[in-house]
């Protein structure tokens, strides 16, 4: 084990963040100068997470300090065969964790973390912990809530960065964070995809290649659906500027400019309420496909909802929205989501990656 004081400066992170591994080895490590920043992790560590920690190394400054935890939580696992099929990675992932800027990873045993066994008293995620991801696992965010402020608690942050990938998990502990009273800042950070679009997973390593090009259905069908929004807002743009009336494409028609005048009687019948219905039938029609590939893509659930509550919203919704999609390529379950905007931007309504 690397000692904690070992392997770091207060300047930055070398290549070998040290290696702590109970929580007195944590509260041995506090910084010097400057804030804590952490990153939370469960470990196979890939660019997604190398994104949330370079985030968190510019957050901290020179003079603060980057902590990654590593660490499996059982009690977010339905099944048992699940926990132990998930990849345990700890060499290469203090690599990535030192070559993104961490000056410590905290991977704590299972024994550290809950020294009685699985604890009596958890967190509860509520009602939005029933929703989408937690409708098909149940208890799933109960456990994650849980070790999350555990550690919290243990590593004591300034900031805390998370994935937007994981959308409804982000939400979840923001809304913890602020109902209980947690002195530490979140912040939502992008999510991070490959070249082909497919958002970057540790489950991505269980795909075959067929599997993979069944799997890419999921992204397109969020930018269709960010394309399809994108087009009718322009739409519309286009009828506040200049108004379309069937006068005016039929002037248009007289002109040759067919497209023009189509274009304007689209405006003049478009409707703002078609968003979200529209929205949810872009991204359906490549799910469909999808279905009917080889290997199928079997959905779990679509869902346009709310980042407040994640509850869907309805057709005449204006502000921030997430459009979620989980679905099964063989045996490999992958969660993605895009965040949208519908009409005006809101000013009560916070952008979805920043900060709380």
């Amino acid at each position: 084990m690397t000692d904690a004081t070992e392997a770091t400066t207060t300047t930055g992170a070398t290549t070998a963040p040290a290696l702590l591994r109970t929580a007195a080895e944590l509260g041995a490590f506090a910084p010097l100068r400057g804030p804590r920043a952490v990153v939370m992790t469960m470990g196979a560590l890939h660019e997604g997470h190398a994104t949330l920690i370079r985030a968190a190394r510019r957050a901290a400054g020179p003079d603060g300090q980057v902590v990654v935890t590593v660490f499996v939580n059982p009690l977010q696992f339905g099944e048992a065969a699940d926990l132990e099929r998930y990849p345990r990675t700890l060499d290469a992932d203090l690599a990535v964790a030192g070559a993104a800027g961490a000056d410590a990873v905290f991977a704590p045993s299972v024994d550290e973390v809950y020294p009685g066994g699985e604890p009596q008293v958890r967190i509860s995620a509520g009602p939005m912990g029933e929703r989408l991801e937690g409708a098909s696992r149940p208890g799933h965010f109960d456990g994650m809530l849980t070790v999350v402020a555990k550690l919290l608690h243990l590593t004591r942050p300034d900031l805390a960065f998370y994935g937007q990938k994981d959308a409804q998990q982000l939400a979840l502990i923001r809304r913890m964070v602020r109902d209980l009273n947690f002195p530490v800042e979140i912040v939502g950070v992008a999510t991070v995809r490959e070249p082909d679009g497919l958002a970057l997973s540790s489950r991505n390593r269980f795909l075959d290649a067929a599997e993979r090009r069944t799997a890419l259905a999921l992204s397109r069908a969020l930018f269709a659906a960010r394309d399809r929004l994108a087009a009718q807002q322009a739409l519309h743009a286009r009828a506040q500027i200049t108004p379309a009336t069937t006068g005016r494409a039929a002037a248009l028609t007289a002109l040759g400019e067919a497209r023009a005048a189509a274009d304007a009687q689209a405006v003049a019948l478009a409707r703002p309420v078609d968003g979200p219905s529209a929205v949810r039938a872009a991204a359906s029609l490549v799910l469909d496909d999808a279905a009917a590939a080889q290997p199928p893509l079997a959905l779990d659930y679509l869902a346009l909802v709310d980042p407040a509550d994640f509850t869907e919203v309805t057709d005449d919704h204006a502000g921030q929205a997430v459009l979620a999609v989980a679905a099964r390529v063989g045996s490999t379950r992958l969660i993605d989501n895009i965040p949208l905007s519908f009409g005006p931007p809101s000013p009560e309504s916070p952008t979805l990656g920043a900060a709380t």
